[in-house]
């Protein structure tokens, strides 16, 4: 259970302070937003979640991995027991939309002053691509989190002392270089989870919730994921 309940509130956290910082920058009156919020702050509201996320899942006996494309690699490569596999992978999409959830309570009247045209919409909590092309963005999210976890793989045990400050820096670095195709999922469970809580949950002036695109967030970072970490076990 410490694996299913670190997973679950340290992706909470990622969450949280992820569409957090989104809803700050996209919904009308907010502070964030009036004072000319930008995609630097994204990504470091990002990266700081997941810091505080992997620290969170660490803390409660959890491996931080907080996103099914890291536990789906590790598992097929035989760093991660198949038999935890299914509990980790649960925990990351009900804590990724629990996160989810938790951001719309605390945004609610900007959610009500803030009409589908004028950024209250899917891509505060779920990706999209800045250019529709099916195969390119699918390249882009197999792309993005191929150097992700590339660079993740040298850290070793990420949980430990700074190196979840590191992680969450190498997000940074990945939005900022990488970001700015498809908005960087490099996880399933950070995509799907408050997507289907934007689906499901009774925002005012809400829009689609794009379920055509949905499988390329998910598909692209497992992808990568299991082709970065083979890589890396080829040459290590």
């Amino acid at each position: 259970m410490s694996g299913f309940i670190g997973e679950f509130f340290g992706t909470m956290v990622l969450i949280a302070f992820g569409t957090g910082i989104n809803a700050g920058n996209s919904l009308n009156k907010t502070l964030v937003k009036d004072s000319g919020g930008n995609w630097i702050l994204t990504a470091l509201g990002w990266g700081l979640g997941v810091t505080f996320g992997v620290y969170t899942a660490s803390y409660f006996g959890a491996q931080g991995h907080l996103n099914p494309a890291v536990t789906l690699a590790a598992a097929v490569t035989g760093a991660f027991p198949f038999g935890e596999t299914i509990s980790y992978l649960v925990a990351q999409m009900l804590g990724a939309i629990v996160g989810a959830i938790i951001v719309m309570g605390h945004y609610k009247p900007h959610f009500d002053a803030t009409p589908s045209d004028q950024g209250n919409g899917v891509g505060i909590f779920a990706t999209g691509p800045a250019i529709e092309n099916t195969t390119w963005n699918f390249m882009s999210e197999t792309i993005a989190t191929f150097i992700f976890i590339m660079a993740l793989n040298t850290l070793g045990d990420f949980t430990v002392g700074l190196k979840p400050f590191i992680v969450g820096m190498l997000v940074v670095g990945i939005g900022i270089s990488f970001g700015g195709t498809t908005g960087y999922a490099i996880n399933p469970a950070r995509d799907l989870g408050p997507r289907l809580a934007y689906q499901f949950m009774p925002l005012p002036h809400k829009t689609s919730a794009n379920w055509g695109y949905a499988w390329i967030p998910i598909a692209g970072p497992i992808a990568g994921a299991i082709l970065a970490t083979l890589v890396v076990n080829l040459f290590s």
